[in-house]
C-alpha cells in the first residue's frame, strides 16, 4: 500500500467514525430537564366565586376596555370594504375567463401570450427588444 491509500483509507475511517457517531447522538432520545414542578399541595383561593363575580360585575368597563386593547394588539384582519359592486366584479370576471382558459391550458398560456401583443410602458428596455 501506498502512503496515500494509507492516508485515504484512514480519513474514511475517521468520517465514517465520525458520521456514526452524529448518528447515535442524534438518534438518541432527548430529556428534558426534569419533571414539570406540578403545585403538591391545591390552589385555595382568597376569596369566595361570589365576591370574583362580583368584582367582575363592578369593573365590566375596565375590563371591557382592556380585552379591547388586547384585541387591538393581535393585528387582526379589518373588514374587507370592496369599491366595486357585485355586478362590476362578476362581469370582469366574465370578461376575463377567455385569459383564465388559456394561462391554465396545456401549454400554460405560451400561444396565448405569442398571440397577444404585450404592451410595455415607455422607457422599459427589455432584454430581448434588441432583436425584434
Amino acid at each position: 500500500m501506498t502512503f496515500q491509500s494509507i492516508t485515504h483509507s484512514v480519513a474514511y475511517a475517521t468520517t465514517v467514525v465520525a458520521a456514526t457517531l452524529a448518528a447515535t447522538l442524534v438518534a438518541s432520545s432527548a430529556r428534558a430537564e426534569g419533571p414539570i414542578a406540578y403545585p403538591s399541595a391545591p390552589i385555595v383561593s382568597e376569596r369566595s366565586r361570589a365576591e370574583v363575580q362580583a368584582e367582575v360585575r363592578d369593573n365590566r368597563q375596565a375590563i371591557s376596555a382592556q380585552a379591547t386593547e388586547w384585541a387591538l394588539q393581535q393585528h387582526t384582519a379589518q373588514p374587507f370594504m370592496s369599491m366595486l359592486s357585485r355586478a362590476q366584479v362578476r362581469g370582469d370576471y366574465i370578461a376575463a375567463r377567455e385569459q383564465v382558459d388559456a394561462m391554465t391550458s396545456e401549454d400554460s398560456g405560451s400561444a396565448y401570450l405569442a398571440s397577444h401583443a404585450t404592451r410595455f410602458p415607455s422607457g422599459v428596455a427589455l432584454a430581448s427588444s434588441a432583436f425584434r
